[in-house]
């Protein structure tokens, strides 16, 4: 609806309300008149009753007054709003029932509970810090502990916490054991083709050092959709050195498909497990999409980005480099939600209330935002980080993913979800206004109604 319009029961009580405050004020302009008028007549019977010698303080009544219960007709509301149309008209506003000086006070109400609602959600001094602390903790990790990957003598060598990492890998994942997994028929899947010798269409770039970036069912998240869907068909479906998608039946890899879900599942852990501790193992989580951003003039060799991504892998950054990466990120998450809770159990909420889990504004209303603060530093500082290394493998891929997430999750909040909510909390507090003045209202009908007799209409 526009502005200054009313839905028509809206329309109906507020000419209702404007009829009965112009009755009651002619009520209370005749009341005042009678008695003065009353007054004036008692004053002089009392002056002549005086005359005759008469002491009006002994005067009582000759007999007792037999009390009787009246009848009051309640109205129907549709009798009501007809009467207040015919006096009060049809185009009554809620404005005219109120002085000015009420319309300035109603207004100077609601403002106090719009800022009220804004502190709920603003960050003191304190939450400020945690964000900082945090944002700094995961930057100062991401430089100094995980490093940029390289090839070494020994292998891929990062920063002491990515050299861990990848230690851990190689004793999870011992590279004899893995060679007899992935020689196992139970490990076989049609997309691992590494030429293009078993392939009816070409795929260029596919070789035994690219084929895991380009083929969709070796991604460690879209292979659990994709990579099933070919496990099941026996296809191999990939985005080429050149951005093409090409999904195409592997008939020399025949017997390597599976006749359900659930085999096609077990086979694709398999295949992971094996090739996760390889050289040239698994991508990062939708690493293989960048095949598809064949733009951009990158660096002195004005590179596209699809070509920065991939000679990001060939250079180390993979499945293993990206757990590396996410450890800086989840260090992030935890110092905020764990001061945030230590905070919030001081200001004396309960543990349960305090457990920094939801996001949700209603149950912790200043999380998402402090979030979102430590991330937005923790990923400047990683912007910073390229910038002076100027060497695409800085890049913390984690750590965007979360700025990003938190970004639209940030700018949703303050554009379309925060002034929903004030709305709804200042609606809030009006009608439990509303309930307390109707509880009035019905206490006074009782008290007023009690000597009569109510007909409803």
């Amino acid at each position: 609806m526009g502005k200054n319009k009313y839905s028509k029961v809206e329309q109906q009580v507020t000419t209702v309300l404007k009829y009965q405050d112009d009755t009651l004020n002619t009520l209370i302009d005749d009341k005042n008149k009678n008695a003065v008028k009353r007054d004036a007549e008692i004053e002089l019977l009392e002056e002549q009753l005086r005359v005759l010698g008469i002491d009006t303080t002994t005067v009582k009544k000759s007999s007792a007054v037999v009390e009787t219960k009246k009848v009051m007709v309640v109205p129907s509301w549709e009798r009501l709003c007809r009467e207040a149309e015919l006096t009060a008209g049809t185009d009554c506003k809620l404005e005219s029932l109120f002085t000015d000086e009420e319309l300035k006070h109603n207004e100077r109400a609601i403002n106090k509970l719009n800022a009220e609602y804004n502190q709920i959600c603003h960050l003191d001094n304190t939450d400020i810090a945690i964000s900082a602390i945090a944002g700094i903790a995961g930057a100062a990790v991401d430089i100094l502990l995980v490093g940029i990957p390289a090839k070494g003598p020994e292998g891929l060598e990062a920063g002491p916490l990515s050299n861990f990492i990848r230690k851990k890998f190689d004793e999870a994942f011992p590279a004899s054991e893995m060679e007899k997994l992935a020689n196992s028929k139970g490990s076989k899947v049609p997309f691992d083709a590494q030429d293009n010798r078993h392939t009816k269409e070409y795929v260029t770039g596919l070789s035994a050092y690219y084929h895991r970036l380009l083929s969709l069912g070796h991604d460690p998240l879209l292979g659990f959709v994709v990579g099933i869907f070919d496990i099941i068909t026996g296809r191999m479906t990939t985005i080429d050195k050149n951005g093409k998608i090409v999904s195409q039946i592997m008939d020399n890899y025949d017997d390597r498909k599976a006749s359900d879900v659930f085999e096609a599942l077990a086979k694709l852990i398999i295949h992971y497990k094996s090739d996760i501790n390889t050289y040239m193992g698994l991508p990062a989580p939708l690493m293989a999409l960048f095949n598809l951003l064949q733009f951009g003039s990158i660096g002195e060799e004005e590179q596209t980005i699809a070509e920065i991504v991939q000679g990001m892998y060939y250079e180390g950054y993979d499945f293993i480099h990206f757990c590396s990466l996410s450890i800086p990120v989840m260090l992030t998450e935890v110092i905020v939600r764990l001061l945030y809770a230590f905070k919030r159990i001081k200001e004396g909420f309960g543990m349960l209330e305090s457990i920094p889990v939801s996001l949700k504004r209603d149950k912790h209303p200043k999380l998402a935002t402090m979030l979102f603060i430590a991330h937005s530093g923790a990923t400047a500082a990683n912007a910073g980080k390229i910038y002076f290394t100027k060497d695409p493998m800085s890049i913390n891929y984690t750590q965007w993913i979360a700025f990003a997430k938190y970004s639209y999750s940030q700018l949703k909040w303050v554009i379309i979800e925060k002034p929903t909510a004030r709305k709804e909390y200042v609606d809030g507090k009006l009608d439990e206004n509303w309930k307390e003045i109707r509880a009035n209202v019905d206490a006074a009908f009782d008290t007023f109604s009690k000597d009569y007799i109510i007909i409803f209409e």
